[in-house]
Parts: C-alpha cells; structure tokens; sequence
C-alpha cells in the first residue's frame, strides 16, 4: 500500500475514535493513479422515547409514544404491553416519531399490566421508554339502591360497587330530566360507602332518572341502570265541604283535594273544640268523603277542617268551618193529624220527646209536595199546639209538619201529614138534570134526574149513614092544580133525603099529584175541570092514575135543602139552581 494512503486511513480511524456524530469523506489516491470517495456514519446515540398511558383502564384504552432522535431521525415507534413480569406483546407500530394506539383492555383478566414504548432511528438504534403501570378494570360493577319512587326535602342515595384491581374507584351520583340523557352530578366521587344526601328542593318538581358511575380518575369503569323517580315539593290543596249543623247518628264528611304532581294520597277529617285536633276519619280515594259516628264524639260545638296528604307526603290543612253542633240527644215529634178538611180555625197539636232538653216546637205548613215550609206557631211548653186559622190562607192543599229543636241546636222533624184540603167556601147547587127513559114528556120507568153540587159533598148530610151506594127511594110530583107548576122531591123510605124541591114549571100529573119509585145513587164526576157530587134518582116504576104527558119544553129550577154540607163542613148554599143547556120536554 501507498504510503498516501495509509495516511488517509489513519486520519479516518482518528474521526471514528473521536466518536462525532457526524459524516466525513476521505479521498485516496492508488500509485496506479486511481481515486475513489468512502462515506461512513457516526449515529451510535438511541433514541429517546416517552409513554403516555391511563393509570387505569378499561374497554379500549388510548396509548400514545412520542420519540426523539437528533441525529438519523425516529423511523418507527412501537408499543407492547405484558402482564407483570410476563412476555411483552406488540400493541401496534406506526412509522414515524409518534404512536396512538388503542389497546383493546378486554382480551386480558383484569389486574396490572406494565405498557412501554421501543423507538428505532435510521441508523437501526432502538430506544426503550420507561415502564407505565396499567391497572385493567372490565369486570368491576356499580349498582345504585333503588330510591322510593315519590320522593321530598333530602333524600339519601346510596350506591355499591365491585372491582378487585381498582383501589382508586370512586363513585359518581348523577341525575337527568327523565328520558333526556343530560346528566349532571348530584353528588362524588365518593369513597366507599358511597351515599350521599340529594336536597331535592334545588330542582324543579317534576320526573328524573338517576344513576351511579364508578370511575377511576376521569376513566369510567361501570356505569347503573337508572331509576326513574318523581321529585314533589309541592302541597297538594284541600277544601273541607260544610258538613251541616248539628250532626247526629253516621254522617258523611265530604272535600275537595288536588295535587298537580304524586297525586292525593288521602284526606283526613279533624275536629277540635279547642286547639287539640283529633281524625274523625279518612278517605284514601276520590270522591274525598269518608262517614262517621258522631257518636263518639261528645255533643258540643266544634270546629271541623280537612288535612290533605300527597303521594310523596306534602300536607296541606284546609280552613277550618266552626260552629258545628255535634248533637245525638235522642228526640222524636209527631203531628196529629188534623184531618183531611180544614176550615175555620184548627187546633194543630204536636207530641214531642227527647232525651236532653226541648227548646221549642214548631209548626209548619207548605203548599202541597212544594217543600216550602212557612212557620205556623211556635210553643215552648207542652202541650204543644196552636191555632191556625185556615181563611188566611188560599184555598187549596198544604203539608204540615212539626220540628223539634233541642237545647244543644239539633232539630228532629215529624213525618209530614199531606194534602190537607183548606176548604173555607160553602158549596153550592150547580146543575139539575134529566134523562128520558121511556115515553118523551112523561114520567116513566128509566128516566133519571141529577143533582150535581159545586165540589165534593158529604153524602151522610145528604142521608144519614149513606155512602152513595144505591140506596131506595121514592120520587114524589105535586100538582099546582094544572098551574103548570108541579114539583118534584125524593123521599126516603126511613129516613129524610135532603135534596131539596125541583119546580118542574109543567105539568106531569093532575089533582093529588103522584108517587113513583126509584132508586138513589151518588158519584164524583169532574166537571169543567171540578171534582162534584153528582146524586142520580133512577124512576124504577110509572106513576099511577092522574100522570099526563106535557107538549112544551120547559127549565126545571133545583132549591137545595139546608143541612146539606161539604167534606169541610161548610154548610149548602140553598141558592135556586136553574136547569143548564137547551131546554126539553123531558122529565
């Protein structure tokens, strides 16, 4: 070798030691008089290269290198992971200065795992990171205690959690508007025992969903199911109706209630005769009403109210409605009964007893099944009775009744006696009337006369003992002799009829005039719209020698007889009645 180039090597070998990174050339001639360039590397530095790993994890996990090389340049990045003291295991590599590599956590068993990352240079030198712990967490679990389902004021949530490699786990207790997936922490991280106090009285009334969240750090590791819950901080409203006063034997205590979130659980009913309320009873559903004995409670005067309680147990007390008399003094009342025709002035008399002290009687009428009562008199001595003087009222029918009132302010009232006939007008003839039965303008077998009176009649005025049941009689015509002015009347077989006389204004018989027989009935008949007594004679035989047949029409005049009353005792209007309609020839 060329002594020029044997310098050239040695000044190469006095770089190489010198250990510059750096490149250097040399260049040699041979004694041939050929030249030729050598280049050769100076990197012998590794790379540097950090680890970026969660302390914790779970599912996939994000794992990220980052390397440095000042001299070739980072070629690639690598990373592996193994269990503690195991075999490490290549998670994934990637050209360049930088690795991200998600780490699929879930092919393992849970506990620690150790992470590092390798970084090769151009020149083949490889870097090696610092070992990160990795404690895997997949199998942990987090259950949240179930809430009441209605809940108020503070409420205290609980959770339990499971993990075996997690000792840093904490839990979170969140919250959400039901169904809409917004959360936000009630409350954590929390140590074990993880519960805490929710003070619901911070959000809006309304339904939320709740669950818990352990986590390690900011990694969550398991996540609850959620429980729906109703949050209601607001009293329901109550209105006690007004029982009535006073009160006795079972009554029933009726409210109104409403609640615009848990709904009304119940309403009780209170009473107090002081500042001491005590429950009458409880209704537990709509419509709020609930019955009693007011026998157990003391007669008095007390003050009644209703309490009502929601679902989620907010209460509310309605006003209070005072001055109601709790009265079971045992009391009875009657009215006798009068009868069924008033008129005139009438003596209203009423037996009352009672097992406490009776305050007064009253007596009441009203207008026939109108229900409004009008006082008559009051009385408070016994006997209890008064007068009353039916001509001041109108004519028609009326109820009447008694009521009783005790000392306590409870009042007992009688049955009522109805349709009690106010009848202060006598009543009068209204019509007279025949039928033909046989021959026209003779007195025959089969013809009839009528007597019909302005209202109703008292047959046994009529004849004694009679009911209006067909009865015999005999029908007597008195001649005027021929003055065209015989009369007619009926007399009784045993005892005197008083229909009166009926001037004929013809003439039916000559000389001594005649006798016939008959039959007598009666009957009500509504006519133009009045119930009357209609009273019929039926000739049941002809007369005998002197009786003529008359040619000319003629009206027949009726005279009541005195004597004759109505069903109210008012005595007949013997006022002369003339025969209605078109005047006939007929008896």
């Amino acid at each position: 070798m060329s002594r020029r180039v044997l310098v050239a090597l040695a000044a190469l070998s006095g770089v190489l030691a010198l250990g510059t990174a750096q490149f250097s050339s040399a260049t040699y001639t041979s004694q041939s008089g050929s030249t030729a360039t050598v280049a050769a590397s100076s990197d012998w530095t590794r790379p540097t290269v950090t680890l970026s790993a969660p302390a914790t994890a779970s599912g996939t996990a994000s794992v990220t290198a980052t390397a440095t090389d000042a001299e070739s340049g980072v070629a690639s990045v690598q990373v592996q992971v193994r269990p503690a003291g195991g075999d490490w295991t290549t998670v994934c590599t990637q050209a360049g200065s930088r690795a991200t590599c998600s780490y699929d956590t879930t092919a393992g068993a849970d506990g620690t795992y150790e992470v590092r990352a390798l970084a090769t240079d151009a020149a083949g030198n490889t870097g090696t990171s610092d070992v990160a712990r990795v404690t895997v967490v997949n199998r942990a679990t987090v259950t949240l205690a179930r809430p009441a389902s209605v809940v108020r004021g503070d409420v205290t949530l609980a959770a339990t959690a499971s993990t075996s490699t997690a000792t840093d786990a904490a839990v979170r207790i969140e919250r959400s508007p039901a169904g809409a997936g917004t959360w936000t922490t009630v409350c954590g991280p929390l140590a074990s025992p993880y519960s805490c106090s929710w003070a619901t009285t911070g959000v809006a009334n309304g339904s939320y969903d709740l669950r818990a969240v352990l986590v390690s750090g900011t990694t969550v590791l398991a996540t609850s199911g959620t429980e729906r819950v109703l949050v209601d901080n607001a009293a329901p409203a109550v209105t006690l109706t007004n029982p009535g006063t006073p009160l006795s034997g079972t009554r029933t205590f009726a409210a109104t209630a409403t609640d615009a979130h848990s709904g009304v659980a119940e309403v009780a009913v209170q009473y107090s005769s002081g500042s001491t309320w005590t429950t009458l009873c409880t209704a537990t559903a709509a419509p709020w009403s609930c019955s009693a004995d007011t026998r157990t409670v003391p007669n008095g005067t007390y003050s009644f109210r209703a309490v009502a309680t929601d679902v989620a147990s907010n209460s509310t007390t309605s006003a209070a409605v005072t001055g109601r008399v709790v009265s079971n003094v045992v009391s009875t009342v009657t009215l006798a009964d009068p009868g069924a025709y008033l008129r005139g002035t009438v003596t209203l008399t009423a037996s009352a007893t009672t097992t406490g002290t009776i305050a007064k009687v009253v007596v009441q009428r009203s207008p026939a099944g109108a229900g409004t009562w009008t006082d008559v008199c009051t009385d408070t001595t016994a006997p209890y009775s008064c007068a009353l003087d039916t001509r001041t009222l109108a004519e028609g029918a009326y109820d009447l009744r008694a009521v009783l009132t005790d000392t306590q302010g409870a009042s007992v009232t009688s049955a009522v006696v109805t349709d009690r006939t106010v009848d202060n007008v006598a009543p009068r003839g209204y019509d007279v009337q025949t039928t033909n039965g046989g021959a026209p303008g003779r007195i025959d077998a089969g013809d009839t006369m009528s007597f019909t009176f302005s209202e109703r009649i008292d047959l046994g005025s009529v004849l004694a003992g009679w009911d209006g049941s067909p009865v015999s009689v005999q029908g007597r015509v008195t001649d005027d002799w021929g003055f065209r002015n015989n009369t007619f009347q009926v007399v009784g077989r045993s005892a005197t009829v008083r229909l009166g006389s009926v001037q004929l204004n013809e003439d039916f018989t000559i000389l001594f005039g005649n006798t016939v027989n008959g039959t007598l009935s009666a009957e009500t008949v509504t006519v133009d719209g009045v119930a009357r007594t209609v009273v019929t004679i039926r000739i049941e035989s002809s007369g005998g020698f002197g009786m003529t047949t008359v040619d000319s029409a003629a009206a027949m005049e009726w005279t009541p007889a005195s004597g004759v009353t109505d069903l109210a005792g008012n005595p007949l209007d013997t006022a002369v009645v003339t025969e209605r309609g078109p005047l006939d020839r007929d008896f």
